[in-house]
């Protein structure tokens, strides 16, 4: 099983050089990206119809970021010239057998003229030696929208007025909606202490990331591994619990190991808020960086085995459960892996499954190594395992298990027999087809996490506001305080009443009992009618607003 990069396809070194050159063209601003109106422009002169260059543009920009970079930018030129050349355009066009080789850029309606006036312009204007269409104009600042959106107290429309800051993908709008508009509220009313750090602009770049969870020797590592078909720096792997730390696979120059104090620093990484969890916790987190085409597009996320009884509550001198929600919160999707010799789950496996709430449909459970059992056994294996997830998973929904031995045998060496040889191998392909569309899903995946928080920032901030609320204005504030947070789910359904708010949405009460009992409650704002105001006109128009106006421009 092999997971496909989605990277450029077959590209000769010289049609790199020409669409490097078309790129810099059919992008008017320079920074990189070609947005909607760009290739309105540029891509209407392959004299395709508007609904061919629709399904272009949907195929190029499958992440859905609403701009094409330029690997995207090299996509669509082949699949306008495939598509000049009489194939249909589907979905999987690039996958048929055509040799990318050698196919020929697609004709471009008067490019070459306007081309060739460029490059005569550009002689009397370079005084470096070098090429107006260089990689420097590719390779512009991606922080440029996060540090310019202070600038505005107000999103700008999109795009912007000449001169000013634009808004030149989903994500740029996201992060400028959130500096503006829901950081002041999260601030207010100290979101930050209580469900999450604030967001970096690190946080909206950031690739997708899968995260493995299991009791020890479920075969997390070799997943990764398997995955990947090699040894990411210092993964180990054996029957024993080998895995003592979390470790971060992703993508880099070289292959190195970089400890955790010095990852959670790094202002080009999401892993910021660990540092919550103290130094305890940092030294068991590590990022392992390798180039490999996989890590470009996913991040791997390696988990200790969770361990029975005293050694997982006491001796991890850590909050694993918390460290494992703010992982969940960030991944795009949650793999939980079991092995046949391994189906009881344990109080502490429970409480890690727990603090999984309210990521539900990341979660996919993994039956591992299931060569190690013939066919029957195999088949009452899986209804244990049914019957242990109905007590711990509390959704009324059937949660999708594959089946597999993932790892690098090959399909003769499984004991399941050639029945169990096929399951294995539809299982993994449905798998495959799974972790494939992370990549493609992963805007839509920012998009509702931002809602998610959103929505529980406004809630928050009635909780904070209804406490300070309840204290009394002279005397006896802190045996009131006491009595608040002793009754603060008695407090919850009040402000669910008042305010007509979902109870699903509430946060867990004993961890805020917890946090809240470090604070001084009449240190708190009151309700601020204003600001929740805009994080609702946010919600209803601004948002809605962004991903209009960065749909595909071809309708």
């Amino acid at each position: 099983m092999e997971l496909a990069p989605l990277s450029i396809a077959s590209c000769s070194k010289e049609l790199q050089v020409t669409y490097q050159e078309w790129f810099c063209f059919a992008d008017s601003d320079g920074d990189g990206r070609v947005t909607g109106n760009d290739a309105l422009k540029f891509f209407t002169r392959s004299n395709l119809s508007r609904q061919d260059l629709k399904q272009v543009w949907a195929i190029a920009d499958n992440k859905r970021q609403g701009y094409l970079g330029f690997p995207e930018f090299v996509t669509a030129m082949q699949v306008i010239s495939l598509a000049q050349a009489g194939h249909p355009i589907t979905q999987d066009l690039l996958d048929a057998k055509v040799d990318m080789e050698n196919l020929k850029p697609p004709a471009m309606e008067g490019l070459e003229a306007k081309l060739a006036k460029k490059r005569n312009k550009s002689k009397t204007n370079q005084h470096d030696g070098g090429s107006w269409f260089s990689s420097k104009s590719i390779e512009k600042d991606k922080a440029k929208s996060w540090s310019m959106s202070t600038q505005s107290s107000k999103l700008q429309p999109f795009p912007t007025a000449k001169g000013s800051s634009s808004v030149t993908s989903v994500m740029d709008g996201l992060k400028r909606l959130y500096v503006k508009k829901l950081r002041p509220l999260e601030a207010t009313y100290h979101f930050n202490d209580f469900v999450s750090p604030f967001l970096t602009s690190s946080d909206f770049d950031a690739k997708p990331m899968v995260m493995l969870l299991g009791q020890y020797s479920t075969g997390k590592t070799t997943f990764i591994q398997h995955m990947l078909r090699n040894s990411y720096p210092g993964a180990q792997i054996g029957p024993e619990p080998t895995t003592d730390r979390f470790v971060v696979v992703m993508s880099g120059p070289d292959e190195r190991s970089i400890p955790g104090n010095t990852v959670a620093v790094q202002a080009d990484t999401p892993f910021a808020g660990l540092t919550t969890f103290g130094s305890a916790f940092l030294s068991k987190f590590q990022c392992s960086q390798m180039p490999h085409p996989l890590l470009e597009h996913v991040t791997f996320v390696d988990t200790p085995g969770i361990l029975s009884g005293e050694k997982q509550r006491d001796q991890r001198a850590y909050d694993f459960a918390g460290v494992t929600s703010w992982f969940a919160t960030k991944c795009d999707l949650i793999l939980l892996l079991f092995d046949p010799h391994k189906l009881d789950i344990s109080d502490e496996f429970r409480q890690v499954i727990s603090s999984l709430h309210g990521h539900d449909d990341k979660i996919r459970v993994v039956l591992n190594k299931a060569h190690q059992v013939d066919t029957q056994q195999l088949m009452r294996v899986y209804g244990a395992l049914m019957w242990s997830l109905g007590k711990v998973l509390n959704t009324p929904e059937v949660t999708r298990v594959y089946i597999g031995s993932f790892n690098n045998r090959t399909e003769s060496e499984v004991a399941a027999g050639p029945l169990g040889q096929e399951l294995f191998k539809k299982e993994q392909e449905d798998l495959l087809a799974d972790l494939n569309d992370i990549p493609k899903k992963s805007s839509d995946h920012k998009i509702n996490e931002f809602v998610k928080r959103a929505r529980a920032a406004k809630i928050h901030a009635h909780i904070i506001s209804h406490l300070k609320k309840e204290m009394p204005a002279m005397m006896g504030k802190s045996k009131a305080q006491k009595k608040l947070i002793e009754n603060l789910g008695d407090e919850f359904v009040k402000v669910q009443n008042e305010f007509h708010l979902p109870p699903g949405d509430f946060p867990d009460v004993d961890h805020f009992r917890n946090v809240l009992s470090g604070h001084n409650l009449d240190k708190f704002e009151k309700l601020n009618r204003k600001m929740i105001q805009v994080v609702d006109d946010m919600l209803a128009h601004d948002i809605p607003e962004l991903l209009k106006y960065f749909r595909n421009p071809f309708g």
